[in-house]
């Protein structure tokens, strides 16, 4: 951590923000992606949860240079930390009205479950995958991809919510559950997320329903009216 008292026009200012990033939070990272042109306030304001409008009010605005690099050297561990392959052995959640930590051991086989999970995993690694080949084009996308801070906490909060609640799956309660997928040290959540992008590749090709599969047998007349097969011959 680096931490400062800074002069305002109203009086002073204590600030601290983290100089690694294990002391970032995903939802921290995530604040700072979305903002397209961050600037050295906006990122101090959002690394030390102090209100924007509280920092505009310091004297001189030489007082932050003191940040600038510590800023500039998260930005730099953040883009290695998309390559990292590390798995924390455990993870562990404070949810609202409980008294200790929830607690789960990670293994190395991270199998999404229930169905429910796994499907809704699917949708979201697939709209993410079509959107960069959209952009970027197909040849060797794997190359250039990189999934974004938004959709990875999507993808967490499916797959930890059972784990984590020890409740029923449920779709809507799980997209809630970012909330607390946010709070998530970013270099435990990245390497997790990462590993659903790179380690289930059939996940990011869009799966057909057998609804439509159905649909599509009829449209093309391979599927016959089952009342044409009945044998209706008396003896």
């Amino acid at each position: 951590m680096i931490e400062k008292t800074l002069k305002t026009i109203h009086g002073k200012l204590r600030v601290k923000i983290p100089t690694q990033l294990n002391d970032v939070n995903l939802g921290q990272m995530m604040a700072m992606q979305a903002k397209a042109n961050l600037n050295d306030i906006e990122a101090i304001s959002i690394l030390s949860g102090i209100a924007l409008a509280e920092l505009q009010q310091v004297k001189d605005v030489k007082d932050f240079q003191v940040f600038g690099d510590a800023v500039l050297a998260l930005s730099y561990q953040i883009k290695y930390l998309y390559n990292s392959d590390v798995i924390p052995k455990q993870i562990s959640f404070s949810l609202p009205g409980s008294n200790r930590p929830k607690t789960i051991k990670m293994i190395q086989n991270l199998a999404i479950e229930p169905a429910g999970a796994f499907m809704a995993v699917r949708e979201i690694i697939a709209e993410e995958v079509n959107n960069h080949i959209k952009q970027f084009g197909e040849g060797d996308w794997q190359e250039s991809f990189n999934p974004s801070l938004n959709t990875c906490c999507q993808v967490l909060a499916h797959y930890f919510y059972c784990k984590t609640t020890g409740k029923k799956y449920n779709e809507y309660e799980a997209e809630e559950f970012i909330t607390e997928i946010k709070k998530m040290r970013v270099t435990e959540a990245l390497p997790i997320a990462k590993h659903f992008f790179t380690c289930y590749p059939s996940l990011s090709t869009p799966k057909i329903s057998f609804w439509h599969r159905l649909q599509q047998l009829w449209k093309s007349g391979q599927v016959s009216n089952p009342s044409k097969n009945l044998n209706t011959s008396t003896p």
